[in-house]
């Protein structure tokens, strides 16, 4: 166990960052002013103004491109998945790889088999998200299909559905940003088949970069103003 205790304070670490980000991005005071919670303003503005038009064309035509971007990170997934395999396989191959480097990186068998198992789960879980997000957007799009038409834009029935595609549409990007951040957090977890202590490393560098992106980018000003 204790030759094995960095590896496992550095995965705790990683999970508990994980943890605690998404937490405070989506439960918290604090993650209502994220550019995901400003973009999700944006969606019920535009479901309100499609109340308003007739030809529902274009709304149609950007609801499949949303599901066309889902539908190729989900495809993306699994061909991670098949790469952690293929690695998980190639066990004795890439441990001769790290042993011939100048600095011998090469953990035991039973430690990167562990490690490709876990980068493995990342791209499992990233996977049922984007399909889920898929799966959502596609809900969405036969609630924008059974919107009401103009003439019926005041209509109690009108506000209930448009609450409801919203929430829909909502959910939707949620999960789809909870696949996208298991891509950066696989990202972060490589570091691990270095060196836990690059581990700890590159575990804050994907925190800080995704808490940039989400609280102080430009496009987050560009959504406040």
């Amino acid at each position: 166990m204790g030759a094995y205790s960095v590896d496992i304070l550095a995965v705790g670490f990683f999970i508990l960052e994980w943890t605690v980000y998404a937490v405070t991005l989506e439960h918290t005071a604090y993650g209502r002013n994220s550019l995901s919670a400003r973009m999700n303003v944006y969606r019920e503005v535009w479901i309100r103004r499609l109340l308003d038009r007739e030809t529902r064309m274009v709304d149609m035509q950007i609801m499949a491109s949303l599901q066309n971007g889902t539908a190729f990170f989900a495809s993306t997934s699994l061909l991670a998945v098949g790469g952690g395999l293929a690695l998980l396989r190639s066990t004795n191959e890439a441990l001769g790889v790290l042993r011939a480097l100048p600095v011998d990186l090469s953990p035991s068998p039973a430690l990167w088999e562990i490690k490709c198992v876990g980068l493995i789960l990342i791209f499992v879980y990233a996977f049922f998200k984007f399909a889920w997000a898929y799966r959502l957007f596609n809900y969405v799009a036969i609630l924008l299909g059974a919107m009401p038409p103009a003439q019926k834009r005041d209509t109690p029935e009108a506000e209930a559905h448009v609450i409801r595609t919203t929430r829909l549409f909502e959910a939707a990007g949620r999960h789809f940003n909870r696949g996208q951040r298991a891509f950066f957090f696989a990202l972060g977890y490589l570091g691990w088949f270095v060196s836990p202590w690059v581990l700890f490393i590159t575990t804050a560098a994907v925190v800080i970069v995704t808490w940039r992106r989400q609280f102080a980018s430009n496009a987050w000003r560009a959504m406040g103003s």
